[in-house]
């Protein structure tokens, strides 16, 4: 795959539980980490299932992001490599994250602390995916702040499109007033059921809506992406010739080479003025 010329933040993002949004982290992240990309996942859920989903120790005590938004503990001091695969980092999300809303509420910049701490790592990276919890509270709101892409998956199931219009005025209002680089980038279509004719109405619909931001790529609904967290690894390394591992590496393709062409086509501009 195609390594950006600059690193790319991109916060998966939606209020919905239950669309696949850290299933999305967690083999986007491997895919793009075992064809030649350096890549961060940074755990931002209290809840921690990327963490668990790439198997890095997440419990009571682990340093991990908690550290790194309120006391500023270096991203060095807190990522963990993920083991078997050498390009892949992650930084863990512990219990303590559920109060870091709470106590970042009378913090000066309090937006803009994950966005210091991705700034403040020197390291290389190709990647950055910021696994987001499942509302739109302080937490996401610093994901928006650091990243410059949003992915949303939308799971092909009724009320798909339910609440995605305040995720979209969201993100406006942080491009309004403090992050002008967000964008959408990509939709990422999950959860498919080829035997269902809702799944294919869910489908042509968000494609309507939104047409070139939906990846040609789809993720099927898979009983073994369901199990393989259960054994601490992505479909990667689970079961890497079932549908969903091969869906997710289309998908990270896709992402990897529409990034490359847009970054020829905003060298192309800049040369041209």
């Amino acid at each position: 795959m195609p390594r950006p010329p600059k690193r790319r933040v991109i916060a998966v993002a939606n209020q919905k539980g239950g669309v696949g949004k850290t299933t999305s982290v967690v083999n986007l992240a491997v895919a793009l980490a075992l064809h030649g990309n350096r890549v961060m996942v940074i755990d931002l859920d209290p809840q921690g299932n990327a963490s668990t989903g790439l198997g890095v120790e997440h419990g009571a005590g682990t340093p991990s992001v908690y550290e790194g938004l309120v006391d500023g503990i270096p991203v060095e001091q807190i990522a963990q490599r993920v083991e078997g695969i050498p390009s892949l980092q992650c930084i863990p999300a512990t219990i303590d994250l559920a109060g870091a809303e709470v106590e970042l509420v009378n913090v000066v910049a309090r937006e803009g602390r994950l966005q210091k701490m991705i700034d403040g790592f020197s390291g290389e990276l190709d990647y950055v995916l910021i696994d987001c919890p499942p509302s739109l509270g302080l937490l996401t709101v610093n994901a928006l702040v650091a990243a410059a892409e949003v992915l949303v998956p939308i799971q092909c199931e009724y009320y798909a499109l339910e609440g995605l219009g305040q995720l979209l005025r969201n993100i406006e209002l942080v491009k309004a007033h403090l992050n002008s680089r967000l964008r959408v980038s990509t939709i990422l279509l999950t959860m498919y059921d080829k035997r269902t004719k809702l799944a294919d109405q869910v489908e042509q619909e968000v494609r309507g809506h939104f047409s070139e931001l939906v990846l040609d790529s789809v993720v099927p609904r898979s009983v073994r992406l369901s199990e393989a967290p259960g054994y601490g690894q992505s479909i990667m390394t689970y079961d890497p010739g079932s549908r969903g591992a091969t869906s997710y590496f289309e998908a990270a393709e896709e992402i990897a080479r529409r990034g490359a062409k847009l970054s020829r086509r905003q060298q192309t501009n800049k040369g041209g003025n």
